[in-house]
Formats: structure tokens, C-alpha cells, sequence
């Protein structure tokens, strides 16, 4: 065990996190999202059991989100005329500006299918048991400045 990592954080995805470099991008899943067939190329990490806002959480305790990009956070948006509610971007919102000065500004959104060819290019894939729609969630990796 280590202190202060959060327990969620698996050691095969802590390592992940930890390879990971500046640019690389990892998705965070909802448990529709297709996760082994857009992770042909990269690491697919299961967390079934788990929401997208939990692993969320932990992950940016530890990962610095890019600062030369406007929007190192992107969600799926919904599709016109889908008239689904997202409320878990609240939630999003609240942990992100808990750990990025930017808050909802370093929110973006991309069409669905734009989405998943973004994620096809990702170094990880987290698969997650997030039963609310439109809960995928995208991060491009910063640096650590001390």
C-alpha cells in the first residue's frame, strides 16, 4: 500500500498514469462505451464497479491536466436531437475545478463520432460501470511543475 494515493487508483492504472506523457490522452468510459473496440491500440483497464465521477476524482488527484491547451477535458456531446439530461457534467465540473484553476473552462465537447475517433488515438481506456448516458470523459496529460 501507499500513503495518500486513492485506493480506487488500481496499481495496473497507476502504472498507466504514470507512463503516460505530456499530450498523451486517456478516456474514462461510461459502461456503454465501447471501450475494448476503441482501445485496439492502446491499454484497456477495467474498473467495473466503478462510476465515471469516482475514477475521475482520483485520477486528477495525481494527473496534471495539460495547460497549453485550452480544453484538456472533453466530454461526448449529445446528439441533436437526443433528449437525454447530463447531469453527472455537474459533477465534472465540480471536480475539475477542485484541481485545475481553469474550473469549467478546461471543459470542452466533441461530436460523438469525432469522440470516438479521438479516442481511438488515446494511450488507456478506463471501462467503468457509469450507468448515465453521455458520461465519457477525456483528459490530455500535463506536466508536473514543482
Amino acid at each position: 500500500m501507499l500513503k495518500n494515493i486513492p485506493k480506487i487508483l488500481s496499481p495496473e492504472l497507476l502504472k498507466v498514469l504514470c507512463e503516460m506523457g505530456h499530450s498523451d490522452r486517456i478516456v474514462i468510459g461510461d459502461g456503454n462505451f465501447p471501450a475494448e473496440t476503441m482501445g485496439k491500440n492502446a491499454i484497456v483497464i477495467r474498473c467495473d464497479g466503478h462510476g465515471v465521477v469516482e475514477i475521475l476524482d482520483a485520477i486528477l488527484q495525481v494527473f496534471p491536466l495539460d495547460k497549453y491547451i485550452d480544453k484538456p477535458v472533453s466530454l461526448m456531446e449529445v446528439v441533436k436531437g437526443d433528449t437525454v439530461e447530463t447531469p453527472i457534467w455537474d459533477e465534472y465540473e465540480k471536480i475539475v475545478t477542485k484541481y485545475d484553476e481553469r474550473g469549467n473552462k478546461a471543459i470542452g465537447h466533441i461530436e460523438r463520432f469525432a469522440f470516438y475517433e479521438e479516442a481511438k488515438k488515446a494511450y488507456a481506456i478506463i471501462a467503468t460501470s457509469e450507468s448515465a448516458l453521455y458520461a465519457n470523459v477525456m483528459l490530455q496529460k500535463g506536466v508536473v511543475i514543482d
